[in-house]
């Protein structure tokens, strides 16, 4: 018996070295940042990386865009031209992968920091989509200095019943997420509820909170969701935050084990950024995308209707 309860005893201790050593070094990473950070070598075309979509499938994108600063993690400032230049890129990628809907994470509205215009609609008029909601999760201004920045979707269909929901459940949380259905012709005319997600990067129990008020926040909108974004907690590391988001909202995610890691782009070592999807959904395919667009990688998933749904 005691025996078995120091081995109880060891393995608390284990885990709790492991969750400490996983916060650290991922607090350590976002707040020791480098200056910039090289762009991901040897990389295809992004239609090279990712195979046409099958036909009556919905493929979705995820990229959190990290303000249009491209490889640059922190900076006071942008010139609108390289604002413009840096999101052309990821508007061409998006014409190369054609997605159906697009969730953006970090992404500005105009904002005197980053070009003063919205880039949400700049990316959907370049990149050929036809409707687009951004939500402000972390808005404010000062005299002749404003800031606006948040979370997006774009969609090739009307994005119907939008909402915009801002976390704070902490003095310092700028983060949110917003949604909206889409109908899919495709599928007969069936909505599904899509969201674009930024959670904490400090802290699990902030990670958990944000989780219970998204929870709350979706209601009984009663549609098939997909859940899309930067969740800054990894399977194995933070297992709790995740269960917790799969289990309450009942989501899948492709192959949750593998590492898919999409997190800093110049060397992917955390799987950071998570497509999930209700039960009526299956993966037809799943992707991570390297391209100098962001210090993330870009996802790319490919969903059909199941036939029991």
């Amino acid at each position: 018996m005691k025996t078995a309860l120091r081995t109880q005893a060891t393995n608390r201790g284990l885990r709790r070295i492991r969750r400490f050593s996983h916060r650290f070094s991922t607090a350590r990473s976002h707040l020791a940042a480098p200056l910039f950070f090289p762009a991901p070598k040897d990389h295809e075309a992004p239609s090279a990386q990712v195979p046409a979509k099958p036909d009556d499938h919905l493929r979705f994108f995820s990229l959190n865009v990290a303000h249009a600063r491209r490889n640059v993690p922190a900076k006071p400032f942008l010139r609108r031209s390289t604002a413009q230049r840096n999101l052309a890129d990821i508007a061409d990628t998006l014409r190369q992968l054609t997605p159906d809907v697009v969730a953006l994470q970090e992404v500005d509205g105009p904002s005197t920091w980053s070009g003063n215009f919205d880039h949400v609609a700049s990316l959907a008029r370049q990149a050929g989509l036809s409707d687009h909601y951004r939500g402000n999760h972390n808005a404010f201004g000062f005299g002749g200095f404003r800031y606006a920045a948040g979370t997006a979707l774009l969609s090739r269909q009307p994005l119907l019943d939008p909402l915009s929901h801002r976390f704070a459940v902490s003095w310092r949380d700028t983060k949110g997420f917003v949604v909206a259905a889409v109908e899919v012709p495709e599928w007969g005319g069936v909505e599904v509820d899509v969201v674009s997600v930024h959670l904490d990067f400090l802290r699990p129990t902030v990670r958990r909170k944000q989780i219970l008020r998204m929870v709350e926040a979706l209601g009984e909108r009663g549609r098939p969701l997909v859940v899309l974004g930067d969740l800054n907690c990894c399977w194995h590391h933070e297992p709790r935050s995740m269960d917790l988001l799969v289990r309450t909202l009942g989501l899948q995610a492709h192959e949750p084990e593998t590492l898919e890691a999409t997190y800093p782009a110049h060397r992917p070592r955390r799987r950071i950024d998570w497509i999930l999807v209700s039960p009526q959904l299956g993966f037809s395919g799943y992707h991570t995308v390297r391209a100098p667009l962001s210090d993330h990688l870009v996802l790319v998933a490919d969903l059909a209707l199941r036939e029991a749904a």
